[in-house]
């Protein structure tokens, strides 16, 4: 039985060599059913094994790795599988120019924004850019995050909360030190393949490690400012 870590655990740059297994073992050591992993390779998710007969393929290191990512990507990241299959072509097409391979990666993950005033968008998102300037942040004027965040912002202000600009403020700084650790985390990943990995495994599950932190980060401060509502600890 494959543990949560062992699960999920990614490793860039493993190699085709070495033993191959049919489709029944590749079920087993990643956890993915076999009718799953058929509409994988349907699908171009997970390239096609060697065919040792017209029916039979055999598979190998590589197509373990891809499976633990795919899943990984649903089932810890949340992506839709549509979703999973933009990424994927970023991974599968190797590049050195890091802020495209970010674009694309962030590109497929932000939605479109929900229906709203279409002026009442267009203003907060001159708002938002109007915020990157002042920082001195660099940014195309297009990027998905900008729609993204004026998205918040009308919706804020629709719910009453009209000064939710000023706690978006007080994010940045913690925003700065998190993209610094993310360029970080991808540099450092060694070739290529191991850096366009890097993009997808740190934009998509750390999301999902910064929403775990935050939810953590809350309840602790919650804790201190409010001693006397703390739950009592459980009995042992």
């Amino acid at each position: 039985m494959l543990s949560a870590f062992d699960k999920y655990t990614i490793h860039p740059g493993m190699s085709s060599g070495g033993s191959t297994v049919r489709i029944g073992e590749l079920s087993k050591r990643t956890g993915v059913a076999v009718p799953t992993i058929k509409y994988y390779l349907r699908e171009g998710m997970l390239p096609p094994g060697e065919l040792t007969s017209p029916n039979q393929a055999r598979y190998d290191e590589t197509h373990v790795h891809r499976l633990r990512l795919v899943r990984a990507l649903i089932d810890v990241g949340g992506l839709p599988v549509a979703t999973v299959k933009e990424v994927l072509t970023s991974v599968d097409s190797p590049s050195d120019d890091i802020e495209k391979l970010l674009g694309t990666v962030q590109h497929a993950l932000f939605p479109g924004p929900p229906p709203s005033s279409a002026a009442t968008q267009a203003a907060a998102e001159d708002e938002v850019r109007a915020l990157i300037g002042e920082l001195g942040w660099y940014c195309r004027d297009n990027h998905p995050a900008v729609s993204a965040l004026a998205t918040v912002l009308v919706s804020a202000r629709a719910l009453g909360h009209s000064e939710f600009l000023d706690t978006v403020r007080r994010y940045v700084t913690v925003a700065e030190q998190i993209g610094v650790v993310d360029l970080d985390y991808i540099v450092d990943r060694l070739g290529v393949d191991g850096m366009v990995e890097s993009v997808v495994v740190g934009t998509v599950l750390g999301d999902t490690a910064l929403i775990a932190l935050r939810r953590l980060a809350q309840v602790s401060e919650s804790a201190k400012r409010f001693p006397d509502r703390r739950r009592p600890a459980a009995p042992a």
